[in-house]
Formats: structure tokens, C-alpha cells, sequence
């Protein structure tokens, strides 16, 4: 088996392309279920975010290919179009990746927290499409051990930098007092709730919360004093919004362009700053070229919170060696696990057996057969099979005088009661 680790994130393919790939968790938890039937696919989970979508799986030797061609026919795009955009990892080069993601090394924002919750958040869809077996599992599990080592033993995480906060900052740099700017926050997910507790610690009065669930923008704007409505009021609410920021779930945009042209005439073309951090995109692209509208995406966070950065680069090389060493056990384990060839023969053969004796018992109860003649057929006929092996290469090794296999069969074999 082979594991490994493939996707396109924010530095290596364009948002345009990385929202065609992006998936909800409910559609992930979809996808999954298919990518599992794939021949050779062992396991599977996958992360989906604004800056990334990666495919993780164990694949037999020979398979490597079929998560690709996977997400080609997956996602209806052309055979080759994520060819240059595409990387791909494998073995503890694999391991080493999601340790990286969760640790925030690989985020736009260097030690970013968001990105933990994104990785539980794909290992409970993996778990709910049942696509995770004893490999991935701990994978998974051993991938938020090691984030918490390095949030623990180093500074990664110890700036106030963020996406939330980048996006913060970057309105400031158009609107320097919050305190009479009307604030439109779309959405009501963790980053929009870092976006509202920044705004408000730097100054920010009025705020409105538009949800397409109003019972959530309730709960949020409530806890900062605002104002929550629906996703159907937003042309108004856009009228009275010097600043928008958007952060939803929606396939499609919920902003369009004669949407915001016309609440910037009803503003008398008043400055709008807007901050797309969604990805499909909220905010539809074309809005940008209305003028007195300061678009931006998440794209463009990434080249404004640099001068923030340098005390969790200098951490980074000790979140790094980290997880090098985790990745390195982790690959010991695997590997331990592979060695396990005649286990997995044994309960291979073992399964095979039952199947086939159960069809067996089940037609001769559809043929009218009495259940008890069924229930003994089944009962002595798998024995048998289980036995037949080890009786012959058991009396095989008396006749040889086979000590030593006839004492390791003895423990092998021996009941509980037996090694009290």
C-alpha cells in the first residue's frame, strides 16, 4: 500500500481554479464515498478550505494514479487541467504534508489556528463516509498531537496574525476609524466571528450579521451588539455597508455586480471596501470593476500581513523539527503495520471461507432445507476449512519431529483460560 497526499492550495494554483475543486463538508463527506470505490483506494479524507483542497489516501502499489483521474471526473474538468497545479507527496513525504497543514506551516498565514479545526473538521467527514481504516486513523489523530506539540513547545501561534485579522488590518488601510462605519459581515463561521471581535476591538460600532440561517447571524451579532438579518435583505443591508466582509458556504455568489452597483447608487457612491475570504466566492469578480468599490479576496491577504510574520518564521524551524521526527515515527508504525502480511492472509483466507459457506447455508434455506441442517452444515463445514491447513501442517511437523513449530503452535493456538 501506498500512501498519499495531493491537492492544489493558495501557492500553487489561482483562486479561479481552486473554487472549481472546493467542496463543503457535506459534499466531501458525498465525494468521499465515491473516491472509496475507486479501484485500489484503500482509504481516503479530504480537506477542503478557502486556500486548499487535498485528497488523502492509501492506495494499492500500481493505484497512485486513480486519485487524479479521480478528481478530474469528480470536479467535470478536462483530463490534464490541474497538470502544474497539482502536488503530490507520497509516503513520509505524505505524513510529513498533513503535519505541516495542521500545524499552520503550510497556511497563507504561518501558524494560523483555523486550519486544526479544517483538519478535524475532514477527519469527522472521512469518519462519517467510513472511509478511514487503522492507518489514516492514526494519521489523523497523530497529525493534532503534533499541532498541539508545536503551539505548545514554540512560538508559531503567539503573533495576533490571522486571516481575520489580516482582513482587519487591510480595511484599515481604507477606512482608518471604524467607529462611524457601517460593517456587513456575510456569514456566521469561525472566521467571520474573528472578523467581527477584531472590528469591534478596533472601534466598530455598527455591525450587521446576514446568514442564510437567521437563528446563527442572531447568535453572532448578538454577541457584538449587532444587528443580524437574512441573506434576502442583503441589497438593503449593502446600502448602509462602508465595509463588507464575506465568508459562506454558498456555491455561487450571494453578491452580484448589479447588486452592488445598485446599492452604490442608492450610497451616492460613497467608498465600499469588500473583502471576499470565501472560497467558491461570495462576491462575484465583476463587482471590482465598478469604481468606489474596493474589492479584495483572500488572494490578496497573503501579500498584506508580511511585517507580522517574522517572530513565527523564527519559530517555524522549531515547529519544523517537530514534525520531521513525527513524521519519522509515523512512517516506523506504518511500516511495522505493512509487515503484518501474514495476519491480513490469515483473516483474508479466514473471510473468504465464511462468505462462501454462509452463500452456501443461505441457499439451502431458500431451497425449503431445514434451518438446523443449514445451521450444522454452516457450523461444521466452516470448522473444517479453518482447520484443514494447520491439522495437516501440524501433523506434518510430528512426523518430522517439529518441536519447535509444534510448541509455537501450542501459544499460538491457546485459549485465554490456557495463558492464565
Amino acid at each position: 500500500m501506498t500512501l498519499l497526499a495531493l491537492g492544489l492550495n493558495h501557492q500553487s494554483a489561482p483562486l479561479a481554479l481552486r473554487e472549481q475543486v472546493a467542496l463543503t463538508p457535506e459534499l466531501a463527506t458525498a465525494a468521499l464515498r465515491e473516491l472509496r470505490t475507486e479501484p485500489g483506494v484503500r482509504e481516503a479524507a479530504i480537506i477542503s478550505t478557502c486556500n486548499r483542497t487535498e485528497v488523502y489516501c492509501r492506495v494499492a502499489v500500481g493505484a497512485e494514479a486513480a486519485p487524479v483521474d479521480w478528481l478530474h471526473r469528480h470536479f467535470a474538468l478536462a483530463p490534464g487541467r490541474l497538470d502544474g497545479f497539482l502536488y503530490q507527496h507520497e509516503g513520509e513525504a505524505a505524513v510529513r504534508h498533513l503535519f505541516r497543514v495542521a500545524t499552520g506551516l503550510d497556511s497563507m498565514v504561518l501558524g494560523e489556528p483555523q486550519i486544526l479545526g479544517q483538519v478535524k473538521t475532514a477527519y469527522h467527514c472521512a469518519r462519517e463516509a467510513g472511509s478511514l481504516d487503522s492507518a489514516m486513523e492514526r494519521l489523523f489523530q497523530q497529525s493534532f498531537s503534533v499541532a498541539k506539540r508545536a503551539r505548545t513547545e514554540t512560538r508559531i501561534g503567539a503573533s495576533p496574525v490571522s486571516v481575520a485579522f489580516a482582513a482587519v488590518r487591510l480595511a484599515q488601510q481604507i477606512f482608518s476609524d471604524f467607529a462611524n462605519a457601517g460593517v456587513l459581515l456575510i456569514g456566521a463561521g469561525d472566521t467571520i466571528e474573528l472578523c467581527a471581535r477584531h472590528l469591534t476591538e478596533a472601534g466598530a460600532r455598527r455591525i450587521v450579521v446576514a446568514n442564510r440561517t437567521l437563528a446563527n447571524a442572531r447568535g453572532l451579532a448578538e454577541r457584538f451588539h449587532g444587528q443580524a438579518v437574512a441573506l434576502s435583505d442583503l441589497p438593503d443591508a449593502l446600502v448602509q455597508a462602508d465595509i463588507v466582509i464575506a465568508s459562506t458556504a454558498a456555491r455561487e455568489p450571494v453578491i452580484g455586480k448589479a447588486m452592488a452597483a445598485a446599492a452604490l447608487k442608492a450610497r451616492r457612491h460613497r467608498p465600499q471596501f469588500m473583502l471576499d475570504l470565501a472560497v467558491p466566492r461570495d462576491i462575484a469578480a465583476d463587482v471590482a470593476e465598478l469604481e468606489d468599490i474596493y474589492l479584495y479576496t483572500v488572494d490578496d491577504i497573503g501579500r498584506s500581513i508580511d511585517e507580522a510574520m517574522r517572530s513565527r518564521r523564527e519559530a517555524a524551524a522549531e515547529a519544523e523539527e517537530i514534525v520531521a521526527l513525527a513524521a519519522e515515527h509515523f512512517m516506523g508504525w506504518l511500516r511495522a503495520l505493512d509487515d503484518q502480511g501474514p495476519i491480513q492472509k490469515l483473516r483474508g483466507d479466514a473471510e473468504r471461507n465464511r462468505d462462501d459457506v454462509l452463500a452456501r447455508a443461505r441457499q439451502m434455506l431458500q431451497s425449503g432445507r431445514d434451518p438446523g441442517a443449514a445451521l450444522d452444515f454452516l457450523a461444521h463445514t466452516l470448522t473444517n476449512r479453518l482447520l484443514h491447513a494447520p491439522s495437516s501442517n501440524l501433523r506434518a511437523a510430528a512426523l518430522r519431529g517439529d518441536a519447535e513449530l509444534l510448541r509455537a503452535a501450542e501459544q499460538l493456538f491457546a485459549s485465554e483460560e490456557r495463558r492464565r
